[in-house]
């Protein structure tokens, strides 16, 4: 079982954390982060060490996803996040305007996405995307969203993957 609830989150100097009621608010290099937390989890800040506590076992699942989240919340703000896809497939491009990411994967159209706060995207060739931010929550949905506009499929392996991803290919139809 695990007992990621009990490890201590280490601040790095110049972040700030603070509690407002449910609401923590993380400001750090990068930006600014506030979610909204359950009130039984009990949040214990001494120094640069904050520790988290349930009432009973019956906040034990929360209790671990709220130290993961505070914790993804300081990672952000001091390093942010980022996601890397790759287009694979003949005539498969992306490329970049003003904010919008335009997408051509074998539609009769193209495809146009606009970034959302607090996303950055770039564009270093026509087949690859990287997307960065300083919410995890928000660069990997945004990363699903582009992905799920073609996603592999596995015959041919043509479509918008991660690029660490392996999709596992299928043998195709055989002749008699």
């Amino acid at each position: 079982m695990s007992r990621i609830g009990y490890k201590v989150i280490n601040v790095p100097a110049g972040v700030t954390v603070t509690r407002n009621g449910d609401d923590v608010t993380v400001k750090g290099p990068k930006g600014e982060l506030t979610r909204t937390f359950v009130p039984e989890i009990e949040m214990h800040q001494e120094g640069s060490e904050i520790s988290f506590t349930r009432p009973d076992d019956s906040y034990k699942a929360i209790h671990g996803t709220t130290r993961a989240n505070l914790n993804n919340m300081v990672i952000g703000v001091t390093e942010g996040y980022q996601k890397s896809l790759t287009l694979v497939g003949v005539g498969y491009r992306a490329q970049l305007q003003g904010k919008k990411l335009v997408l051509n994967v074998g539609y009769s159209h193209p495809v146009e996405m606009d970034a959302p706060e607090g996303i950055t995207i770039e564009v270093p060739s026509n087949t690859n995307i990287l997307i960065s931010g300083i919410s995890k929550q928000s660069v990997g949905q945004f990363a699903a969203e582009i992905r799920a506009v073609r996603s592999p499929e596995p015959y041919k392996g043509k479509g918008i993957r991660y690029t660490d991803e392996q999709v596992r290919r299928k043998e195709g139809k055989t002749g008699k």
